[in-house]
């Protein structure tokens, strides 16, 4: 469990239908789930939190007597049938983790599909075929979501990570049906959306990964409401050039050295205290076993890189997360993937986990990073999709959820 007691005030914060308006007793639902899990060379799902994450809105529509229909994409399979990519596995593990059966169907239209559905009875569950099999799904082809709509009463969206997605099973398929949001979907609104609008304070936001262009809106949207921006990973680099420090061969985005700049203006103007590494672990080969050195960041040789944060950024950015309420954490402080380069990413990990704090993680690297170090147990709320929370915390409006019915 996380540790932190700290609340945070999410009314109104999603103004739309969620399942539990539904009223589900024999009506067909169509769930779309986001089950887009790691699958190894023997069809084994090497990582189930995806599919786990979307158990309470399956239970609850079975429990309510729905005929459930669960859909999906898996990987990039570019609008053609491809083996590697079908949903059979997830079938397998869903049925052990509902304890029930799910049919499985090896398409998700046509007469095949609609026969199925005919047959199915209260409480049951039915899984349909990878949907990006169909090149409809990703143009959010009219014809294929109508043909999607057609199998069942009720749509709910519960695939937060393909809520930044315009596609027929994400906005198209709510033209033709009552549109509601699943539990997850809902908890990712109130925790990422909630939280920004309404912290509990001092608010901090850490920022890590390799750019600093992936992460300028979440920068711009974050400036007025934080009370401290810790950055780390490659990012950190182009605002020390933009400081004027030597980062040798570390990662730079030069045509973004004036924005870093206008930035750290921002935040100053804004009173936010705003931090950046003060030493770097370096070298001269992004490998395990290639010569390391820790050296304060004046001292970075030409012909040498920045991996990871060095252990007095750990001290520094640790310091101030300590008094923080309300944390997020979006990308990881270094190469966290090779170990030599991964101690930065797990203390902060680990100093996220401690502070009595509201503490959420954006998906992607850093879930697996918090996964990696331990500490996942410890985090108050970690978010299942990468691109969607961060496009969330730009404040952006996600078309997957903007579509959902109105609450009247």
């Amino acid at each position: 469990m996380a540790k932190s007691n700290v609340s945070v005030d999410i009314k109104d914060t999603l103004n739309k239908l969620t399942i539990e308006d539904l009223n589900l007793k024999g009506k067909r639902v169509f769930i779309r789930a986001d089950f887009n899990v790691p699958i190894n060379e023997n069809f084994i799902i090497t990582d189930d939190s995806r599919i786990r994450s979307t158990l309470p809105t399956i239970n609850y529509a079975i429990d309510e007597g729905a005929k459930v229909i669960l859909a999906s994409h898996l990987g990039r399979p570019k609008g053609k049938v491809d083996p590697k990519y079908s949903l059979a596995p997830v079938a397998k593990r869903l049925q052990r983790l509902l304890n029930k059966e799910v049919i499985f169907v090896e398409d998700c239209v046509g007469p095949m599909v609609q026969n199925t559905v005919a047959k199915m009875k209260e409480g049951d569950v039915l899984l349909l075929e990878n949907l990006r099999f169909h090149p409809g799904e990703e143009k959010n082809d009219e014809e294929f979501a109508k043909a999607l709509s057609s199998l069942a009463d009720y749509f709910v969206n519960d695939a937060f990570g393909a809520a930044h997605r315009s596609h027929a099973s994400t906005t198209g398929i709510t033209k033709y049906l009552p549109s509601a949001a699943g539990f997850l979907l809902k908890k990712e609104i109130e925790y990422l959306k909630g939280v920004v609008n309404n912290p509990v304070r001092p608010f901090v936001a850490i920022l890590g990964g390799a750019k600093v262009s992936g992460k300028i809106g979440v920068l711009e949207n974050l400036a007025a409401k934080v009370d401290k921006v810790i950055v780390g990973g490659g990012m950190a680099y182009t605002f020390l050039k933009a400081k004027g420090y030597e980062v040798g061969d570390s990662l730079v985005e030069p045509d973004m050295i004036d924005l870093a700049k206008r930035i750290m203006e921002t935040l100053k103007k804004n009173n936010v205290k705003f931090y950046l590494p003060v030493d770097s672990v370096i070298s001269e080969k992004a490998e395990q076993f290639a010569e390391t050195k820790i050296v304060p960041n004046q001292e970075i040789p030409k012909g040498w890189k920045a991996l990871d944060i060095g252990p007095a950024s750990v001290k520094l950015f640790t310091l101030a997360i300590e008094n923080a309420k309300t944390i997020i954490w979006n990308g990881p402080m270094g190469m966290f993937e090779i170990d030599a380069f991964s101690r930065g990413t797990f203390a902060i990990a680990r100093a996220v986990a401690d502070a009595y704090a509201l503490t959420i993680v954006g998906g992607g690297d850093t879930d697996f990073a918090v996964h990696r170090a331990g500490v996942s147990d410890s985090i108050s709320f970690i978010s299942t999709g990468g691109g969607a929370s961060l496009e969330l915390l730009e404040g952006k409006e996600l078309p997957g959820i903007a579509s959902l019915t109105d609450k009247k």
